[in-house]
């Protein structure tokens, strides 16, 4: 695969949201990921005021902090604290009393119109957040393959249209490009790493991967920094109809990662990483393939996406992997089920070969 951004890449401006149907609600429920919440995502549009929230250039933030009546503020409050403990732990509310809700704020740019929750230890000053968005299928999916077939793992939970996600730590990608790179960053490494990013969200068929919407992961080495690029945005998983919007290289919000690649990547190597990456999908479907099973049986029977874009892209991946079986494919739980397949297969074929 060549590592080339396109001209222009158009993604839908406004994309359709799916409602949980019960099979994947039985689905949640058999995983904990589904609880009962003291409040639902339209209780915090209750606000009375708001104010924009400006970053330290005075760069507007796109986040707005939203501000509550007196009496409906220590409710909801309240209730936040509890979200957060059953997130976070157990669930068992005694012994956070030193926790408090320091701020609420409210995305209007998106689909999930997320509201953000900072808890903060009142001894330390240590916080967290998290984060509660409306609930849509497509971004369940999305969240669900992340934690299966991917090397990270990502705590959510559902309540009716609610879905409550934990915070993913980590340098936004676009931030990262204005202020972490310099002479001394290691590139090759970096380079390495889009190259898996890239070929792991093709794979799984996660849209929508421009420079803003995942987080570089920094973890000092004994010897040299290691970079890991993780998504922070599930919203488009398998809804678009264009093959490339599933490649992050082709964004050109993305072409600064695509010139570490092409400046310190051989073609080679490239292949050598694209393998890896759909080497080490493959032994985590088999590690997890009673879950993956049961999820794609769900995905299949579901409707996620317009049936033209289901037909775009059948026929799009069918020019790539030339495998037959995609033809009789009317769904993009059925498409994304037979890439999973064809990965496995070949891994399987090529394993067997060896030695």
């Amino acid at each position: 695969m060549k590592f080339e951004p396109e001209k222009e890449i158009k993604i839908s401006k406004r994309k359709i949201c799916y409602p949980i149907n019960s099979e994947l609600l039985d689905y949640l429920k058999s995983y904990e990921r589904t609880f009962k919440s003291p409040i639902v995502y339209d209780d915090l549009l209750r606000y009375v005021d708001s104010y924009p929230i400006l970053d330290k250039d005075e760069n507007d933030t796109l986040w707005q902090g939203v501000i509550y009546g007196p009496q409906e503020m220590s409710e909801i409050h309240l209730n936040l604290k509890k979200i957060y403990s059953r997130l976070s732990s157990d669930g068992d509310y005694e012994g956070t009393d030193h926790l408090f809700v320091d701020s609420v704020d409210y995305c209007t740019f998106g689909n999930s119109h997320p509201f953000r929750i900072k808890i903060k230890n009142q001894f330390n000053d240590n916080h967290d957040y998290f984060y509660i968005k409306k609930a849509d299928a497509s971004r369940i999916y999305g969240l669900e393959i992340e934690y299966i077939l991917s090397p990270n793992r990502i705590n959510f939970l559902v309540y009716e249209n609610t879905l409550v996600e934990e915070h993913i730590s980590g340098i936004p990608g676009d931030v990262f490009l204005d202020k972490y790179v310099d002479e001394n960053m290691n590139k090759i490494r970096l380079a390495k790493e889009f190259v898996k990013f890239n070929e792991r969200c093709f794979l799984r068929l996660l849209g929508d991967q421009r420079a803003y919407n995942f987080v570089i992961v920094l973890t000092p080495d004994f010897d040299q920094m290691q970079y890991r690029i993780r998504s922070i945005d599930f919203d488009q998983q398998s809804y678009e109809g264009k093959i490339n919007l599933y490649k992050p290289q082709f964004f050109r919000e993305n072409l600064e990662y695509v010139k570490f690649v092409t400046e310190n990547l051989d073609e080679s190597s490239i292949k050598q990483y694209q393998h890896e990456e759909r080497a080490l999908m493959a032994k985590r479907m088999l590690v997890g393939s009673n879950r993956l099973k049961k999820l794609i049986k769900i995905m299949k029977e579901d409707q996620i996406a317009p049936h033209e874009k289901t037909v775009q892209l059948r026929e799009e991946i069918f020019n790539i992997l030339q495998d037959n079986e995609l033809k009789k494919r009317e769904s993009m739980g059925e498409i994304i089920e037979t890439i999973l397949n064809f990965i496995l297969r070949n891994y399987k074929n090529n394993v067997t070969k060896t030695f």
